[in-house]
């Protein structure tokens, strides 16, 4: 057992969720492609099926790869993860809400066609 092992010993997780996790992320990726090259589903479905899938994939990286979850080890980086996943989600909604209200309130300009000259 290594020393990093004694201070942390299921902190990195074991061989058993590693292969736990690559199997899962082995068979989500081949249902997706599935789901995309078989063309068994209409469009808008085969997006709802490929979204959630993606959904799923994250967890499953999150968890098994990441380490990520309610265990008492594992708590910091989980609070850690939801505060950066919060802050991401607020900078990028109020950049869309600036860029909206931007566009929205900017005056309309006169379309004069290319090559013609403006009046004056």
């Amino acid at each position: 057992m290594s020393h990093s092992e004694a201070i942390h010993p299921a902190a990195h997780g074991s061989l058993r969720s590693h292969l736990i996790g690559y199997a899962l992320s082995l068979v989500l990726t081949f249902l997706s492609f599935g789901a995309v090259m078989g063309r068994l589903l209409p469009p808008r479905a085969g997006l709802a099926l490929i979204v959630a899938l993606c959904v799923v994939q994250l967890l499953v990286q999150l968890v098994y790869f990441l380490h990520l979850g309610p265990r008492r080890g594992q708590r910091g980086n989980t609070a850690i993860f939801a505060c950066t996943v919060g802050l991401i989600a607020i900078v990028v909604s109020g950049s869309l809400w600036v860029m909206h209200n931007a566009n929205q309130n900017m005056m309309p300009m006169p379309s004069v066609p290319a090559g013609a000259r403006a009046p004056g």
